[in-house]
């Protein structure tokens, strides 16, 4: 997973008249930095976010006239929630000019008690993702939580304070830290089904890129594989025995919702933003990582848009295997019709090596995974969104050749 394609290039791509799209927002602005996340995030300053927003807004406008209509919204970050009003004005633009049915925003726990949550949930919102990742205090002194967030005594009374205002609360959860022991996931399981009861969690394996490995090791350890299928083995059984659905390998629900992982279900879909991925027609987009040139662009009436790389018809039909198989089955027959015939002869030696150690079961019309190949979509997923990670690392290397204007 390399950008070795289109440079330079600010204009959108074109969409089909005929489709509705899920449109991706992307808010880099943090008040901490967690020393183990990669995505594209940088310290909060009010003043230069505002301006972001106000820019993004226009580059939603200019999507909208480009021809782009969608029908679901996903803001994530960074954390969306650090201007809540501008956060706002921007779901109910998108509303006011598409026909978007399901609106999911990203969020902390201290912005769980902001007076702005019932009007976020008035202006269309209606699932909220709130990244806790673990309710050990010793854990969240590691990741440099405790200090801005609170401990978990105070995380959950916010938890419980949001519950019920929106349709769906998720609670995002990291599961293989290398201090985490199985009573640790034992008492974060127990909290978030029994105590809290909340609609939905998705629990990540820890994952890495080249820009904060070092980092990781200095504050939370050096990341090991050897406890992960044994943690994940915990987690699913103990999520199912609570009464919780899988939504895919890693989300689990009380009922069905929207999940982080909309790519599971929108194999197309437009990012716009600073530092957001788009992937449409076969084509992976990226948007400058730098906030200067970003703006730069909107100001000229430019998209953010600034590289593309061109995917393989097989590269797409295994793009295409990995994102079904992720939410637990794939339809044969939907398959054949999405690519015109063709795919199972494509990936047959994928197919018949995943049958082959009890990964997927072939029911006929369904390739389902077995209890064994969710663990092995773990692996793969997480490899996944570790190059995914890595493009992000390469993206960041382009800030220095990109134009920029004064902050």
């Amino acid at each position: 997973m390399r950008f070795d394609g289109d440079a330079g290039i600010t204009h959108l791509p074109m969409p089909r008249s005929d489709r509705q799209y899920l449109l991706y927002l992307h808010i880099p602005f943090c008040i901490v930095l967690c020393p183990f996340c990669s995505f594209h995030r940088v310290e909060f300053r009010e003043d230069r976010a505002t301006r972001y927003f106000q820019a993004l807004r226009r580059e939603i406008e200019k999507a909208g006239r480009s021809g782009f209509c969608f029908s679901e919204l996903y803001v994530g970050g960074g954390t969306p929630t650090v201007l809540p009003d501008e956060l706002i004005a921007t779901v109910r633009m998108v509303r006011d000019q598409h026909p978007v049915a399901r609106v999911s925003v990203e969020t902390n726990p201290d912005d769980l008690e902001n007076d702005s949550l019932p009007r976020m949930r008035d202006a269309g919102v209606n699932r909220l993702s709130v990244g806790v990742q673990s309710f050990d205090d010793k854990l969240l002194k590691e990741m440099q939580r405790y200090d801005k967030y609170g401990s978990s005594e105070r995380i959950r009374t916010r938890l419980k304070s949001a519950k019920g205002l929106f349709d769906t609360l998720n609670v995002d959860m990291i599961f293989n830290f290398p201090h985490q022991t199985r009573d640790m996931l034992k008492t974060d399981l127990q909290i978030l089904t029994e105590e809290l009861g909340v609609d939905q969690i998705s629990f990540y394996p820890l994952m890495s890129a080249k820009t904060t490995r070092k980092a990781m090791r200095k504050d939370i350890g050096e990341v090991t594989f050897d406890r992960e299928r044994t943690f994940y083995e915990l987690i699913a059984g103990h999520m199912q025995d609570a009464g919780y659905m899988r939504s895919s390998a890693w989300c689990f629900s009380r009922v069905p919702s929207m999940i982080d992982e909309y790519i599971t279900e929108h194999e197309e879909y437009l990012g716009l933003g600073s530092g957001a991925f788009s992937y449409l027609d076969g084509s992976l987009y990226a948007s400058t990582f730098s906030i200067n040139h970003y703006l730069s662009l909107i100001d000229s009436g430019e998209s953010g848009i600034v590289r593309r790389s061109g995917l393989s018809r097989r590269e797409q039909m295994r793009y295409y295997l990995l994102m079904q198989l992720f939410s637990g089955s794939l339809d044969k027959a939907v398959a054949e019709q999405r690519f015109g015939g063709g795919f199972q002869r494509t990936v047959w030696a994928e197919l018949v090596m995943l049958q082959s150690i009890g990964a997927v079961r072939n029911t006929g019309v369904q390739l389902v995974l077995t209890e064994s190949g969710y663990y092995l979509w773990v692996m793969m997923m997480r490899e996944f969104f570790t190059g995914v990670n890595n493009l992000r690392d390469q993206m960041r290397h382009n800030i220095a050749r990109e134009t920029t204007i004064p902050g």
